[in-house]
């Protein structure tokens, strides 16, 4: 059993960590404060090459594995939250369906553009009444000669404003009450096709985090993702993927938390000693240390376990749920052990504590995850 880090891994992280310290960092106050979309940033990891890290060089990817897409999310995470996640679902929403699903000239014409970046990953899933009930899903996509003609609503898309195309998961056939879910690609400029980007936030504020509305938007059979009734079972594997994102980038918040609480605690003095002289303090920091470094083997696991070829949707699970929930509770103990400057954002880990939030819902509920897990052990 080997833990180390490739030297191809071990190049990934320190590259995309001086990235991120010297090109993420510095404006992410003030990104979350105005709500500023770091599409400069997007730009600079394409010409970095990490915007298509993953999938095949011969789609314009770099060929390389989940546990480095893995390290990258985490580091752009430990600074900016918004930037991780962008950079997460680009590539475990985006691009991963195109990847696994499409035919060769879907990846030619769709997967391209992303791994160069030129445009951003989205996935169309989540509606009104169908969040943790995906199977809930009313879009429809209705049959019309060679096309389909789509109707209905999508909520909290992440990148939709930024992306020339996506997937998303519509009806195409209910016979005697059983949904046959498909999932199909569209362009963005198609007619009929709204974007609303109007979502006011509890965190991630530089985030993209849209509304779609389709109405009557007719797109060629042609765009057809995989084959028809084959939508649900492709969304829970892409999913599966995604999950791996959302525990890298839990690991990434909570690190920066953790550093930058012991940091503050190595230098504030109170009653004639350092903050981390305190036994009680101390405690907390080792604690924090403990659970980020199992959250990180949790991930690390996960992504290894996809990159081998076997199955991985428990620990996927396992890894999601478990570093969102230790995420949420380093960064309330990060902004306690700041004390009132923790309430403060020129401090940073108020917002890391509002960012982590998201991560105990987006991509499946933390409940959701257990009923998986129970699933995956025998229980039902």
């Amino acid at each position: 059993m080997d833990f180390s880090l490739t030297s191809e891994q071990e190049l990934i992280r320190k590259t995309i960590r001086e990235f991120a310290k010297e090109e993420v960092a510095p404006g992410a106050i003030e990104r979350d404060r105005n709500h500023t979309f770091p599409l400069h940033i997007c730009k600079q990891l394409g010409e970095l090459g990490m915007m298509g890290l993953p999938f095949p060089e011969e789609y314009g990817g770099a060929g390389a594995d989940t546990v480095s897409f893995a390290i990258v999310t985490e580091e752009l995470s430990k600074v900016c939250g918004s930037t991780g996640i962008t950079y997460s679902a680009h590539i475990s929403l985006g691009g991963a369906p195109i990847h696994l699903f499409g035919t060769k000239a879907q990846k030619e014409q769709y997967l391209v553009p992303i791994c160069l970046g030129e445009s951003l990953g989205a996935f169309g899933l989540t509606e009104p009444n169908a969040g943790s009930d995906a199977g809930g899903t009313k879009t429809t996509a209705t049959i019309s000669g060679d096309d389909y003609i789509i109707n209905g609503n999508k909520c909290f898309i992440t990148n939709a404003s930024y992306a020339k195309f996506l997937a998303l998961t519509a009806i195409t056939s209910d016979r005697n009450g059983e949904k046959e879910i498909s999932a199909i690609i569209v362009p963005t400029t198609t007619a009929g096709f709204q974007i609303i980007d109007k979502y006011e936030k509890m965190g991630l504020h530089a985030s993209n985090t849209t509304e779609l509305v389709l109405e009557n938007v007719k797109v060629s059979r042609d765009h057809l993702l995989g084959r028809e009734g084959e939508g649900f079972k492709q969304f829970l594997q892409t999913l599966d993927g995604g999950r791996i994102g959302i525990g890298a980038m839990a690991v990434g918040i909570a690190q920066g938390a953790f550093e930058k609480a012991l940091s503050y605690a190595r230098g504030r003095q109170q009653f004639g000693k350092r903050l981390s002289q305190f036994q009680a303090i101390q405690f907390k920091l080792a604690d924090m240390a403990m659970k980020i470094e199992l959250a990180r083997t949790m991930v690390y696991k996960a992504a290894w376990l996809k990159d081998q070829g076997k199955p991985y949707a428990k620990a996927a699970s396992i890894c999601k749920l478990y570093a969102s929930e230790v995420c949420m509770e380093i960064t309330s103990e990060a902004v306690q052990i700041h004390g009132g400057y923790g309430y403060m954002k020129e401090y940073e880990v108020e917002r890391m504590m509002r960012d982590a939030k998201l991560l105990e819902i987006g991509e499946g509920t933390s409940e959701v995850q257990r009923m998986i897990i129970a699933r995956e052990i025998g229980c039902q």
